[in-house]
């Protein structure tokens, strides 16, 4: 058996793969009115660049995880980020924007197999008794780069150049992928659940409500959020930098909202996934009726709407794999595919809601989403009563 080492060796490799991978696919929103410009393109057809890749995942990510399962999971994880690295500094150069929808292609395959691969590998640097723990600290690095990866991509497009923002994403991946080549065990072909072992928790139910759940409140989150940028620019009349700043500042309330979430979660896991999309609801009638382009309002407002948005990952990702526990890493794929479906419909969506009323008809859409997230928890809950916190779930500290 391959001995272990210590978490702190491995362990932000993991962290810096997750936060580029998050970056590569989030960070073109926060550059998404210079890519309007640079390819003379719609910004509904611009945010087709997350849609398209989310739409991807979402179909792929489950049958691509089951295959990748059956390999050396250090390869699959290296060979990954060395991917998303190539494909991230082919799209700086882009010549025209079919190319640059194209260049995700590939990164988008990779995404749920990178995604589930490390999380395991994330466990296996600890005793079994500290998986959660190791889990834990591998979704760190998810949650920079959901939060700081976007403001980040449009501080340097802004201050650089447009080609640095995506250069900035392919180094962080190809560090990401030499940290690991050098210091992750060799983790040997995993013993894996036969695919009729994992395929299985799908005969469940509450598992399909729960899926149901997660692409609402996905699609809530994701129909203002990709257009964040834009809306910052145009509705409340920002310029590149303030707008950066701003995202910042959400970024910094996504991580306190994540670490709020988790120790709700620990104390009731129901209330918790019931009361976000509320949340959220309400973050999103504050951005409506106060949003401007007062530095210091923005600044509250996008703390509020960071830490709603943001906690709802890690909330859904709790409360999807609640049900499937025999299969953990499928039953992450099955997680990443639902958020990454509601992602598809919430660009698809807030693009429409766009054309038909303007941006601020994408706070509209949200709170739309926002109540029957709401409605699907609430029907998952009276039909299928879950216990109050899932064996192995996921702390925060």
């Amino acid at each position: 058996m391959t001995s272990k080492i210590p978490s702190a060796a491995a362990m932000p490799a993991i962290m810096l793969g997750l936060f580029g991978l998050y970056t590569l696919e989030f960070g073109v929103v926060g550059i998404l009115p210079v890519i309007v410009e640079r390819y003379g393109v719609t910004i509904s057809e611009a945010g087709m660049l997350m849609g398209v890749f989310a739409l991807i995942i979402a179909i792929l990510g489950p049958f691509l995880v089951l295959i990748s399962s059956r390999y050396d999971r250090k390869k699959v994880l290296v060979g990954a980020l060395f991917g998303f690295a190539v494909c991230s500094a082919l799209s700086a150069y882009a010549p025209n924007f079919s190319s640059l929808m194209a260049l995700r292609i590939v990164p988008a395959l990779l995404h749920p197999v990178f995604f589930s691969a490390a999380f395991t590998a994330a466990a296996s640097l600890y005793p079994k008794e500290r998986a959660a723990h190791a889990m834990a600290q591998a979704f760190v690095g998810t949650s920079f780069g959901l939060v700081l990866g976007v403001p980040a991509t449009t501080w340097v497009a802004a201050h650089i150049s447009y080609e640095a923002s995506f250069l900035f994403c392919s180094a962080a991946t190809v560090i990401a992928g030499i940290g690991l080549m050098l210091m992750l065990p060799g983790q040997g072909r995993p013993v894996a659940l036969s695919f009729g072992r994992q395929l299985a928790v799908l005969r469940k139910p509450a598992l399909w409500l729960n899926i149901v759940a997660t692409v609402l409140v996905f699609t809530a989150m994701f129909c203002v959020y990709s257009y964040a940028a834009q809306y910052l620019k145009s509705a409340t009349g920002m310029d590149a930098t303030t707008t950066s700043l701003v995202l910042l500042i959400f970024g910094i309330g996504g991580v306190s909202g994540n670490l709020l979430a988790g120790r709700l979660l620990g104390r009731n896991m129901v209330a918790t996934t019931l009361l976000h999309p509320v949340a959220l609801g309400l973050a999103y009638l504050v951005l409506l009726a106060c949003g401007s382009a007062n530095l210091g309002s923005m600044a509250v407002i996008a703390v509020l709407w960071g830490a709603t948005h943001t906690s709802g990952m890690l909330i859904s990702q709790v409360w999807l794999t609640s049900e499937a526990r025999e299969a953990p890493e499928f039953a992450t794929s099955l997680f990443v595919s639902a958020g990454n479906g509601g992602v598809v419909l919430g660009s698809a969506i807030g693009g429409i809601f766009i054309n038909a009323f303007g941006l601020q008809g994408i706070v509209w859409c949200g709170l739309i989403f926002c109540v029957l997230s709401v409605l699907a928890i609430g029907a998952k809950v009276l039909l299928y009563p879950a216990p109050l916190l899932p064996e192995g779930a996921v702390h925060v500290h």
